[in-house]
């Protein structure tokens, strides 16, 4: 091989497939010689040689040599076209005059017509054979092209993927494009508490593909962890779900039958879709496991999918998904210099042959009998004498042996094989030539039927034809960058006299027939062009940039979010239509937003701190002015329920309130004051009304575990008052709160903390009322909202719905610990940000951030309510919450501790009649918890005294002092560590307070260990320390025992001094000091996996 390029065969594992022929020097040769002349090489068919199977429709496009084989098409002749007089402007829809951009590009066109003639008649040029090739003649593109369907497009035909075996029964089978989206007769019965029923965004980083355009026109997107395929003509989505992890390529098969999707998650899939029947035919799990997929193509006959992993030395395998075969057909190792290869393609016209590139390299593949061989040509600026840039894309030109790759540049290095006999190979190429085609970089580069066709910077589209001659261009799109191009499957409609297609750039202005296509820029704007009088309908437009808040109307099905692109978008979520939108020039990241409770107002709060009211129905500016209190971002942001007050909470740790007042007869807000009364990042803020003067309450809720109520009432213009703050937590940090429902006489505050427990307290005193077990899926919630209660419900039962990092669920209320009441599903993979609920309940919105969506989630709350009484009544539920159940050694060793309760109350040495019960003193609580494992804190100690003794005051006015085994077991459940003791948290702990010591570990002196217990925290008193101390070290004759007896602190100093030593590590202070079981410390688990352990 020459020095310009590298080589190098990866041969995996022998495996018992069937082998096709070795490919000697000169058949090689041959088979090359037969691609100069435009025919098909017989490896094209298959690499191994396997049967052909049943391609899903009956025609194909292809070049002038004739039919494929098996392959009919019936091509109409073509009738001759009137010359006429044409220019640029009628292809632009009859502008008058031409703008100074157009003159560049027609002076561009007459230069990149010189450079083509160049390149065709030079020594390097392209092939004569291509060259003859009409314009107008419908040719083999690199995937675009497609069948004509059967019967008139309808698609009736039946089919089965490739490969497989039909069968009559099968919904693949008797799928037709049609299948989809037509109305069923009877709804489908949904089965989950939460169903995802509509789709708001796009990723703009993902290729949009043409999969339908005549009679309807469908596109296929991903959106964040889903597969859209939208109808555009019908307005209906239908959304492919299988993924856990955000999407990170799509791709299509040539007939548009066959989708395949895949993510870059820890567990990576790629999973093949029929794109007719929405059902996955194949699923490929663990394709790349150490970074998921990074770049995917399929080839024309969707028999094969070849992927490029995100490992740090990226692999590329070939995967015969129609077969049953779980390892990849052949691998291959790529290098980290060849930079990260985010691109890949297979050669329309002979499918053992690939290309991938990065920004800095290409990579040619052919691959056969189960090896996979590549080539790396390398381009310098001294290849060409000129700067050729990053390159962008790479296609195959419809002479197999030649390629082409876009540059960052305007460039095309135009690529041939190498002619040298010792490396006469396919994939043996290297760079012949480079033309400067434009200016703009090239964003995207594709081929169909006869054209070769860019996309660039600055969202233009340009066809050249195959000797690189400009054609025409389109560029009155006002797009951001060009992300991807997709022709329409179906076949244009030959010139005729009544046709309006565009007219070329040359001087015979021929009619430029082309394909309908779409076309998708990196600012979330979808546009299909119908060629044919140059029609453009905007598809999809949505939001490029994060998307934090949304908000729905109080009273009707409106929903409005807003983003970091500065665009405030208002839609009608039943119809699916959009109502109105504001673009802020200004401010242009919107981070929350909130409708008042009437639904005539909304409040927008910025990251710049700039706070908007507007009028909700014109998003017009209701004061003069925005508010402009905050330097920093808005974070939270609510109105009274009287729509008088509206409150902020901004990244300062700072409340601030604006009020309604009334000024000569006209309403208007103004400033109220504001109140930095946290230390630490405001959780949440709510407004409330006092039960007794029917006044506003606000309330906020603080990271620093501080609730603070504000004094409306009393406060006046500068000068915001607190009316309370407590300290509502100990060790955990609260994360939420909101107003409990009235199913109870005693008014709650509802709060969820990062320790998966829910708390409520009363509303007056902020006591802690109960402590309940909350929802354990990964991660602790983190926003609640109570689910408005529809006219229609017939159980007539309140419902929570909750957001996690990445999940949306809901909870049956009351809550009480049971596990089975609350469900919850994977809404967005990177984080959701925030959620909204409908004004009647039906559905809840989730906003994902960094992912640019929101998911409109409809409500099930029949299928929630079966899951609970599946999970069973009374007890059943919280026997399952315990090692090994009801007939595990934990409940048995509670049932003991309960009774034996009871005989250490009435005496353990008496001989007394025993007065048998089945409740032991409340008293006893604590003994019987730490004898479980669980050791609470004097202050947990209290909570759960008090959530006991206070449960029936309300309706009884008495307390409760006694306590029975059942309400025992629930009290333990929902009090103790929802994961068990952690030993990471004690070693957190001396890594903060200790020293390094000369082990390279941390260690505490003990002088300051004692020093801390009786300083810090629930602090104890020489005695107490001493006493605990002696016990846990056996000094102490406590521990053998029955009843409690008179510790005698004398001397316990120097027995601390001789058996405790005088540096203590945290794995010391567990085993040796704590007695609890030895163990090896390895990574912290996260949240997801303790939820893992837990379930299993």
């Amino acid at each position: 091989m020459s020095d310009a390029s590298e080589s190098m065969v990866i041969e995996p594992p022998a495996q018992e497939v069937k082998q096709a022929p070795q490919t000697e020097a000169d058949t090689e040769a041959e088979q090359l010689s037969k691609e100069d002349k435009g025919e098909r090489p017989a490896s094209a068919e298959d690499p191994r040689k396997q049967e052909p199977h049943s391609r899903p429709d009956s025609g194909h496009l292809h070049h002038d040599e004739g039919q494929t084989a098996g392959e009919k098409v019936e091509e109409e002749p073509e009738k001759p076209v009137e010359e006429q007089e044409t220019s640029h402007d009628k292809h632009q829809g009859g502008q008058e005059e031409e703008d100074q951009e157009s003159q560049e590009m027609g002076q561009e066109g007459e230069q990149t017509a010189q450079s083509g003639e160049d390149l065709v008649h030079g020594g390097e040029g392209m092939s004569q054979e291509a060259a003859e090739l009409p314009r107008g003649d419908l040719a083999l593109g690199s995937g675009e092209s497609s069948l004509r369907e059967s019967e008139g497009g309808e698609g009736k035909a039946k089919h089965s993927p490739p490969g497989g075996d039909p069968l009559e029964d099968s919904l693949v089978y008797t799928a037709t494009p049609r299948t989809l989206f037509e109305e069923k007769e009877e709804p489908l019965v949904k089965a989950h508490p939460l169903n995802l029923e509509w789709v708001f965004g796009i990723n703009q980083n993902l290729p949009v593909f043409s999969l339908q355009d005549e009679g309807r026109i469908v596109i296929l997107y991903g959106s964040s962890h889903t597969v859209v395929m939208y109808d555009y003509t019908n307005n209906t989505q239908h959304i492919l779900q299988g993924h856990c992890s955000t999407i990170s390529c799509l791709c299509v098969s040539e007939d548009r039958r066959w989708v395949a999707s895949a993510d870059k998650g820890p567990e990576s899939l790629v999973i093949i879709w029929d794109s007719y029947s929405g059902i996955p035919v194949q699923t490929l799990f663990h394709c790349h496991p150490e970074g998921g997929v990074l770049a995917m193509a399929m080839t024309p006959d969707a028999k094969y999918v070849a992927t490029i992993g995100a490992e740090a030395a990226q692999r590329v395998c070939i995967w015969d998904w129609s077969s049953q075969r779980e390892d990849p057909v052949c691998t291959a190792e790529l290098s980290a210099a060849y930079g990260v290869q985010d691109y890949i393609l297979f050669n329309p016209s002979d499918c053992t042959q690939l290309v991938s590139n990065s920004e800095s390299q290409v990579v040619f593949y052919s691959w056969n009998n189960e090896k996979l061989e590549y080539t790396v040509p390398q381009v310098t600026e001294k290849s060409f004498n000129k700067v050729v840039g990053s390159f962008s894309q790479t296609v195959f030109h419809f002479r197999a042996s030649r390629a082409l790759t876009g540059t960052s540049l305007g460039n095309l290095v135009v690529w041939d094989r190498i002619r040298i006999p010792t490396l006469l190979k396919p994939h043996n190429k290297q760079a012949k030539k480079m033309m400067h085609v434009q200016k703009d970089s090239i964003t995207v580069l594709t081929v169909t039927d006869s054209y070769i066709v860019t996309g660039d910077s600055k969202g233009h589209v340009k066809f050249f034809s195959d000797q690189l001659l400009l054609l025409t261009w389109y560029n009155h799109f006002n797009l951001d960058p060009v992300r991807s191009i997709s022709f329409a499957k179906e076949l244009p409609s030959l010139a005729r006299g009544e046709t309006a297609y565009p007219s070329d750039c040359t001087i015979k202005a021929d009619k430029l027939i082309i394909r309908n296509f779409v076309i998708s820029a990196t600012d979330a704007v979808v546009l299909h062009v119908a060629a044919e009088a140059t029609q453009v309908n905007t598809l999809v437009q949505e939001h490029c940039k994060p998307l934090h808040a949304v908000a729905c109307h109080p009273a009707q099905p409106v929903i409005c979010m807003g983003s970091y692109c500065g665009v405030l978008k208002v839609w009608d979520y039943q119809c699916k239509k959009y109502i109105c939108s504001r673009i802020f020039e200004k401010e242009n990241e919107i981070n929350c937003l909130t409708y008042d409770p009437k639904g005539l107002l909304i409040g927008v709060g910025f990251a710049s701190g700039a706070v908007y009211i507007l009028d909700a129905l014109s998003l017009n500016n209701v004061c003069s002015e925005p508010f402009r209190y905050a330097k920093d971002t808005i974070t939270h942001i609510t109105f009274s329920s009287d729509s008088k007050y509206l409150a902020t909470a901004d990244a300062e740790f700072t409340i601030t309130v604006f009020n309604l007042v009334s000024k000569n007869g006209e309403k208007s807000w103004q400033y109220l004051g504001r109140q930095r009364a946290h230390y630490k990042p405001i959780q949440d803020i709510m407004f409330g009304i006092n039960l007794d003067s029917k006044m506003p309450r606000l309330l906020s809720l603080g990271m620093d575990r501080v609730l603070v109520e504000y004094d409306l009432s009393d406060s006046s213009k500068d000068d915001l008052r607190i009316l309370a703050s407590d300290h509502i937590e100990q060790s955990a940090v609260a994360k939420c709160m909101t107003w409990y429902p009235p199913v109870t006489k005693e008014s709650f505050i509802l709060t969820a903390n990062d320790q998966f427990k829910m708390k409520l307290y009363n509303s007056t005193t902020k006591m802690c009322r109960k402590t309940l077990l909350g929802p354990t899926y990964g991660s602790p919630l983190k926003k609640i909202a109570l689910l408005p209660v529809a006219c229609s419900n017939e159980l007539k039962t309140s419902y929570l719905a909750y957001i996690t990092e990445d999940q949306v669920g809901l909870q049956i209320l009351p809550v009480d610990g049971n596990p089975h009441k609350s469900s919850a599903v994977v809404c967005h993979p990177e984080g959701v940000s925030s959620f909204a609920c409908s004004y009647d309940g039906k559905y809840v919105f989730t906003a994902g951030g960094d992912d640019f969506t929101v998911f409109s989630w409809e409500t099930n709350m029949n299928a929630l309510e079966a899951a609970a009484c599946l999970g069973g009544k009374d007890l059943v539920p919280f026997y399952s919450l315990l090692e090994g159940g009801r007939d595990g050694e934990l409940f048995r060793e509670l049932e003991d501790y309960f009774y034996y309760c009871q005989l250490r109350t009435q005496g353990i040495d008496t001989m007394e009649t025993r007065q048998v019960s089945t409740k032991i003193p409340l008293t006893e609580t604590p003994f019987v918890m730490r004898a479980l494992g669980f050791y609470p804190t004097e202050q947990e100690v209290e909570d759960m005294l008090n959530e006991v003794k206070f449960s029936k005051y309300v309706d009884t006015g008495k307390y409760v002092i006694d306590i029975d085994l059942a309400d025992l077991l629930k009290l333990y459940i929902n009090h103790r560590p929802a994961f068990g003791i952690s030993a990471y948290e004690l070693q957190h702990a001396f890594e903060v307070l200790g020293l390094q010591n000369e082990n390279c570990g941390n260690a505490l002196n003990r002088g300051e260990l004692l020093q801390l217990l009786q300083s810090t925290g629930e602090h104890m008193t020489e005695e107490e320390l001493a006493e605990y101390f002696s016990t846990l070290l056996g000094l102490n004759p406590e521990g053998g025992r029955s009843e409690l007896g008179n510790y005698d602190s004398a001397g316990s100093k120097h027995l601390l001094e001789n058996a405790i030593p005088e540096e203590i590590t945290a794995e010391m202070f567990t085993v040796d000091i704590l007695g609890l079981p030895t163990f090896i410390l390895g990574p912290e688990p996260s949240e997801e996996q303790l939820t893992a352990q837990e379930s299993e």
